[in-house]
């Protein structure tokens, strides 16, 4: 079989997509060890973990022993010894279903990378790869860039106030900010478009230096009245027990661990018995763990803290179908994080710890309270604005019960805890018609801000919600963009190279629904019918290859589908990709008139103005890369010197500098030639 020509893919696409499967040399070891040991045994249990995967590897593993005994699957969430005897008691058969539907995903996997592949290496550069997720999380974070290349900024002006009752005593003082000016609102950044353009529907005031420097001056002093005050209660509920994609979205925001770091750490946990199975995208805890949750959060908070039923979880995410419970600590109690911190320290002991009290506090009661706002209104005295009222208004918030976050609050975006901590500051007890005296008005700056780029946590969680990818697959999808170096990292921020604009522009343009969120969306609902049985494999797996004239799947914007087959549509296409096109980024005109591009080599991207050339640094952003970065690059002097003559190929070796520091290369690079060593 070895020897046929379809065995390099591994695939037999002609007789059923019948898969090539050999044990690598590596493990021919431990399969001989195994089979060994199975004689003397009179039982096989599989173990694996219970999931596509895990399920494929029983599976593998009883096609490879072979065994004459009874086999056995059992499975189990956490390593206890009540879960491993419970799961030696309740064996069942191994589930084909979640066989086929793995093996058809392995197999669509294999052909996507391929038949794509190669056609990247040929239009954009060698030894690239495209894959099934791994080109769609790429073209999220591309898309992400392109928005903030497109954005133009807007700037306004705006007064923040202080204000107090009684003047001159300590303590009693307040913010609030100015929103209205002669009846009309002031803009924010709400008020404008990606572009800087007005985009707000009803009229808005935008302020100027000179305007907002002339009635901050005015109203320095002014007594201003209690135009309103608005109460209302205040209600926040505990997030639900983790899953994979919280957990690694958590992990990023609190701990700065990257998603595959956060998994490490799991899995660690997992093997040494402290939590349960961490692959997982349910909610649920079991009655055994609510009990263990509501338990230590009555023993340390007290019964008020604690509701009368126990709180459950829904999921309300695309494609979820894992059959585990939610990432807690194991067992019929909880060990707390003072007493596992004998035994664990550094990342495992902060990832239990956050585990831990994230568990607890799902159980506890809601945070209750009270937010008010408070507007206040002064006439302007003097200045540009003279006779016009000005209205501020101040929003606080008192929480008179703290319930789950005495034991842990939900980590926040930048963005979103800017805003919520807006809300937490306690007013004085202000009613309509008070007075109070605004004390000191500064005007400030402002100016909107493009789209911020993806992080690994919030790729993790939009991800998640167009239903892209699995649980298990999250850590490892961002992994491989990073090693492939379609995305490095900006701080925790993903960064798109222009390879990867290149890729993603030839993928959208010619093999659309490979990259389509709809449609990968749609694969994973596919394979979901195979895993339930109301599915089958061969037909799915003929249709996406070969084609079909059956109707397509749906893309995101509701259209249909190509139903020509990925191996058709390659062929189709491959003769019109214009590499040249693909592999360009147009700037605009420089000063002297003339076009400027950035360009993918087949070594690199670069800047090209006429028969100028110049490398673009590996640190630049492509949103930075502005016409007027673009020439300052095109002018400078290059930093790379000259060592010296290679005596056998008569080539200069020089010392670059690149993003990870110096480097040696003889010879230059040259569109279709061979690279520089």
């Amino acid at each position: 079989v070895k020897g046929e020509p379809w065995a390099r893919l591994g695939v037999d696409v002609d007789n059923g997509f019948k898969p090539l499967y050999v044990v690598s040399p590596p493990k021919k070891s431990v399969v001989a060890n195994l089979k060994k040991l199975l004689k003397s045994a009179d039982e096989l249990y599989l173990a694996t973990d219970e999931d596509r995967e895990g399920e494929s590897i029983a599976w593998h593993l009883s096609e490879v022993l072979n065994p004459t005994v009874p086999v056995k699957r059992m499975v189990f969430h956490e390593i206890t010894p009540a879960a491993i005897a419970r799961a030696v008691d309740e064996w069942r058969d191994l589930d084909r279903r979640l066989v086929d539907a793995q093996e058809a995903r392995r197999i669509l996997d294999r052909l996507y990378g391929y038949e794509v592949s190669p056609v990247l290496w040929r239009k954009v550069m060698p030894r690239l790869s495209a894959g099934r997720v791994q080109s769609v999380a790429t073209r999220m974070v591309v898309e992400r860039e392109r928005a903030r290349m497109r954005f133009r900024s807007a700037t306004w002006w705006g007064i923040d106030g202080t204000f107090s009752r009684e003047p001159g005593r300590s303590g009693n003082g307040f913010g609030a900010a100015l929103v209205a000016l002669g009846g009309t609102p002031v803009a924010t950044g709400k008020d404008f478009d990606e572009q800087g353009a007005q985009s707000a529907k009803g009229e808005v005031r935008v302020l100027g230096e000179d305007e907002a420097t002339s009635v901050a001056a005015a109203l320095t002093g002014q007594t201003f009245t209690v135009k309103s005050v608005t109460e209302r209660p205040f209600r926040r509920s505990p997030a639900a027990p983790f899953m994979t994609s919280t957990l690694q979205q958590e992990a990023g925001r609190k701990l700065r661990f990257s998603a595959q770091r956060a998994m490490q750490v799991a899995q660690r946990l997992y093997e040494q018995g402290y939590i349960t199975y961490m692959r997982t995208d349910s909610t649920t805890l079991s009655d055994e763990a609510l009990s263990a949750a509501r338990a230590q959060a009555r023993e340390r908070y007290g019964d008020a803290y604690v509701p009368d039923a126990p709180r459950r979880y829904e999921r309300k995410v695309k494609n979820a179908q894992e059959a585990h419970e939610a990432i807690r600590p194991s067992g019929e109690t909880f060990r707390t994080p003072e007493q596992v911190g004998r035994q664990l320290s550094g990342d495992e002991l902060r990832l239990y710890e956050m585990i831990w009290m994230r568990t607890v506090a799902s159980q506890m009661n809601d945070a209750t309270g009270t937010s008010a706002q408070v507007r206040l209104v002064a006439d302007v005295p003097g200045g540009t604005a003279a006779g016009q009222e000005a209205e501020f208004s101040a929003s606080g918030r008192v929480i008179s019960f703290k319930g789950f976050l005495e034991v842990y609050e939900e980590g926040r975006d930048d963005d979103e805890a800017e805003a919520e901590s807006a809300e937490e500051r306690v007013l004085p007890a202000l009613a309509e018609g008070d007075r109070v005296q605004g004390t000191a008005f500064e005007p400030g700056s402002h100016t909107t801000q493009p789209p911020a780029r993806y992080t690994e946590a919030s790729l993790v969680k939009a991800m998640e919600e167009l239903g892209v990818g699995r649980p298990s697959t999250y850590a490892s999808v961002i992994a491989t963009i990073l090693d492939r170096g379609y995305v490095w990292k900006k701080g925790t921020a993903l960064v798109p190279s222009f390879t990867a604009f290149a890729v993603v522009g030839l993928l959208e343009r010619y093999f659309t629904n490979l990259v389509d969120y709809g449609f990968t969306a749609s694969m994973e609902d596919d394979l979901d019918e195979i895993a339930a049985g109301t599915g089958e494999a061969l037909p799915w797996l003929t249709r996406f290859y070969f084609g079909s004239d059956a109707p397509g799947a749906m893309a995101s914007d509701g259209t249909e589908v190509d139903t020509l087959g990925l191996k058709a549509t390659v062929a189709a296409h491959l003769a019109e990709i214009d590499a040249r096109e693909i592999n360009s980024i147009p700037l605009g005109e420089g000063t002297d008139g003339e076009q400027i591009v950035a360009r993918v080599g087949r070594y690199g991207p670069y800047l090209q103005r006429g028969e100028d050339r110049a490398s673009i640094p590996d640190d630049l952003a492509p949103d930075e890369l502005t016409i007027e970065r673009a020439e300052e690059i095109l002018a400078a002097p290059s930093n790379d010197r000259v060592l010296g003559i290679d005596p056998e190929t008569g080539l200069e070796v020089q010392v670059k500098a690149g993003r990870f520091g110096p480097y040696v290369q003889m010879g230059e690079v040259v569109d279709g030639g061979e690279k520089p060593r």
